[in-house]
């Protein structure tokens, strides 16, 4: 039982998922009381075409087969769909169930970020070393 996607790689998807994560939704400029000068939170507008999201979906589309298999086993070990024992049957799963792009379907995670961070942690990384590295 191993990981079949360096640890630096999951990282970087965890910190650009938090950026993503962070955003709101985007400004209703409808609204009678007040402008997105007068919205602080504006800037935090989250557009389908958003530069972030496409970063992370390309970077994801990017890894091979193996490593999005593995990325979205992690995610479930995260999430307590599998234990970390069951790992090898999550990875195998990932592959004979994707129907879609894989980024397609973790993009669409509330929590991406948060279930990969303790998927890594169930798996004997620590989130903060790994993340270091990136960073």
């Amino acid at each position: 039982m191993g990981l079949d996607i360096a640890p630096e790689k999951v990282a970087h998807v965890i910190i650009k998922a938090r950026e993503y994560d962070v955003k709101v939704g985007a400004w209703d400029d409808t609204r009678e009381d007040g402008d997105a000068e007068e919205d602080p939170s504006a800037i935090l507008e989250d557009f389908t075409n958003d530069p972030t999201r496409a970063e992370l979906a390309g970077f994801i589309d990017r890894m091979n087969y193996d490593e999005q298999a593995n990325l979205v086993a992690l995610m479930w070990v995260g999430r307590g769909t599998y234990e970390k024992d069951e790992f090898d049957e999550a990875v195998d799963t990932a592959r004979a169930e994707r129907v879609n792009a894989t980024s397609n379907y973790l993009l669409g995670i509330p929590l991406l970020a948060d279930y990969l961070e303790e998927g890594l942690e169930k798996m004997g990384y620590s989130v903060d070393d790994v993340e270091s590295d990136v960073l």
